[in-house]
């Protein structure tokens, strides 16, 4: 079953699926330890991890594509990968989509706003117009049927951001028309209530992604509320992030004092990595064992 078929049973479940994303390789392959059925790479997580830098579009196309590239070699998992804007016109859209297809990626995330993008709880947002913003879920969708000429499978993730600038009656209208476009999935980001949320479940056909922003603007509800309101997915971009970030902040500071609290045994980090399998595997070749 291909990573595209994998997500697809999963929103076909009734179940509001809890989706930790992630950054990199390890990060991944720890959600998929924990028994989480999917992920998404985390564009804002990416960019802090990969350049250390904050996530306004200053990570490439081929930066974000070789990031994605690694995760989905290192887990089984689905993943879904952040395509912002698709990094230039209609036509880069479609390049893009190809290109998270062939990394390996399950669905990939178009947005509307304006380029250079910004993080979706932060100030100063701004999208394109309702038909430069269908035209990239056109095309997002045309490259999707050429992949599947090809044999190969994505899902398209489709986002808005209307809602910070026009409101949400704005944002449902770009999402429904991102529906009859093609568009697999839905993700109106940043609904400011529950009220909001149920609007745009009731409102909206097929999966609804929510984004949960330990801080943010939406409302962080538990995730049986969320399955009760319509979601299919409830997406955590940062809470990985902000816990490995704490950790190694407080263990930085403990290091002055000779401390070094909270960290994970040897023995299950070399395990977590991947060593114990690695050496099982090596078993089989008389040179291998020699270098172990």
């Amino acid at each position: 079953m291909t990573a595209a078929n994998t997500l697809r049973s999963l929103l076909a479940q009734d179940k509001c699926h809890v989706m930790p994303c992630c950054f990199d390789a390890l990060s991944a392959r720890l959600i998929e330890q924990e028994g989480y059925g999917l992920t998404f790479m985390s564009g804002f997580a990416a960019s802090a991890s990969r350049i250390g830098a904050p996530d306004l579009g200053l990570m490439s196309y081929g930066e974000v594509v070789d990031q994605a590239r690694n995760i989905t070699e290192a887990t089984r998992i689905p993943l879904i990968g952040d395509g912002d804007t698709g990094y230039g016109n209609a036509m880069n859209v479609r390049r893009t989509v190809a290109g998270f297809a062939k990394a390996g990626c399950a669905a990939v995330m178009i947005e509307d706003q304006l380029a250079p993008k910004r993080c979706g709880h932060t100030p100063g947002k701004a999208v394109v117009g309702r038909d430069e913003a269908c035209d990239r879920i056109r095309a997002a969708v045309d490259a999707r049927e050429a992949l599947r000429a090809e044999g190969r499978d994505i899902l398209i993730l489709a986002r808005t951001d209307a809602r910070h600038e026009h409101g949400l009656a704005e944002a449902m209208t770009r999402a429904a028309a991102f529906t009859e476009l093609g568009a697999d999935i839905l993700f109106v980001e940043a609904p400011r209530s529950e009220t909001e949320m149920r609007e745009i479940c009731d409102g909206l056909p097929g999966p609804k992604m929510a984004n949960i922003v330990e801080g943010g603007e939406t409302p962080d509800l538990p995730n049986a509320h969320l399955q009760e309101i319509g979601y299919a997915i409830a997406a955590y971009p940062l809470s990985l992030m902000a816990a490995a970030m704490q950790a190694m902040v407080t263990t930085l500071r403990s290091m002055r004092e000779d401390s070094r609290p909270g960290q994970m045994p040897f023995g299950e980090l070399r395990k977590r990595i991947g060593f114990d399998t690695y050496y099982e595997a090596s078993e089989r070749y008389a040179s291998a064992r020699r270098d172990v």
